[in-house]
């Protein structure tokens, strides 16, 4: 990690980065197209913003090997995968569960970490995995009382919250030898392919969207993309990769209130309190990482 000083104090862009992630399932919310034609855009969106910063790089992508290739295509697999299903929880349970659970991704990654790389978790992280889990166990509960259609979407993202982690693995394993711009490039295209292809097989429809759709696709790829994940990456020259993982805290909390303003969706007791568990097993496994962990280059909503 570089020593020198941003332009600007870190703090700025830091709030800016956790506002903007968090308008990620209010602007899929918004949107009356099929999830996978609203992935398959943010992506390709973020792909045309992404090139003009990075065209020197692309001549590194000759001398990636047939194995990366391959990481790179279940990367883009998985982060399609992670995309329909938690864009389509949205649909069936609450902003506040589906964003509850999808920021269990560290608490995910430290477990396939474990099994994959053999990397042991201390005690804080343990303790702090364990709390976690409860909380959704709390948030499921809660969220039985109201309907199974309310489950299923808590499902939904909790699928799409393992095969996000999963992405993560790969791209621990990958980013060894390939920089993150290439990487995030590369993955975003393959994702988007997984996504034309999707839709083609379903045949779902790709064009003939109101102007209002198109709107939303493309502030899907600048606001918690451009503005959240890319100004994350950036600050990773200047701050500890711990205190840019700590803005996973930021999404459910500013994800929540904003759905309580623009869609009337009251936080219940067990949210409350599944969401106060959630947070305090992830501040303990933040508090577990002793050094700093390989920079988050994928979406992760």
């Amino acid at each position: 990690m570089k020593t020198t000083s941003p332009p600007v104090s870190p703090i700025i862009p830091l709030l800016v980065g956790m506002a903007a992630i968090s308008f990620a399932p209010i602007l899929v919310r918004y949107s009356d197209a099929p999830v996978a034609v609203q992935g398959m855009y943010r992506m390709l969106f973020t792909v045309v913003l992404m090139l003009p910063f990075g065209l020197k790089q692309l001549r590194a992508i000759a001398s990636i090997s047939v194995k990366d290739w391959l990481l790179l295509g279940a990367a883009g697999f998985f982060l399609a995968l992670h995309f329909l299903l938690w864009m389509a929880s949205l649909t069936y349970t609450s902003i506040a569960s589906s964003t509850i659970i999808l920021s269990m991704e560290p608490v995910f990654v430290m477990i396939g970490a474990y099994f994959v790389f053999k990397d042991k978790p201390n005690g804080f992280a343990l303790l702090g995995m364990f709390i976690a889990l409860l909380g959704i166990f709390f948030v499921g509960s809660g969220d039985v009382s109201l309907s199974q259609t309310a489950v299923y979407g808590d499902t939904l993202s909790l699928l799409g919250t393992l095969a996000v982690a999963v992405n993560m693995l790969i791209a621990k394993r990958i980013l060894k030898r390939v920089s993150s711009y290439l990487y995030s490039l590369i993955v975003f295209i393959i994702t988007f392919i997984c996504f034309g292809l999707y839709n083609l097989a379903l045949d779902t429809p790709m064009t003939g969207y109101p102007a209002q759709e198109w709107g939303i696709f493309l502030l899907l790829a600048i606001v918690p993309t451009v503005f959240g994940h890319m100004i994350f990456n950036w600050l990773l020259q200047y701050v500890k990769a711990t205190t840019i993982s700590m803005t996973v805290l930021a999404e459910p909390i500013g994800a929540s209130l904003l759905g309580m303003l623009l869609f009337r969706e009251m936080v219940t007791g067990f949210q409350l309190v599944g969401g106060v568990f959630v947070i305090a097993g992830l501040l303990l496994y933040m508090r577990s990482e002793q050094t700093a962990a390989t920079p988050d280059t994928s979406l992760s909503t």
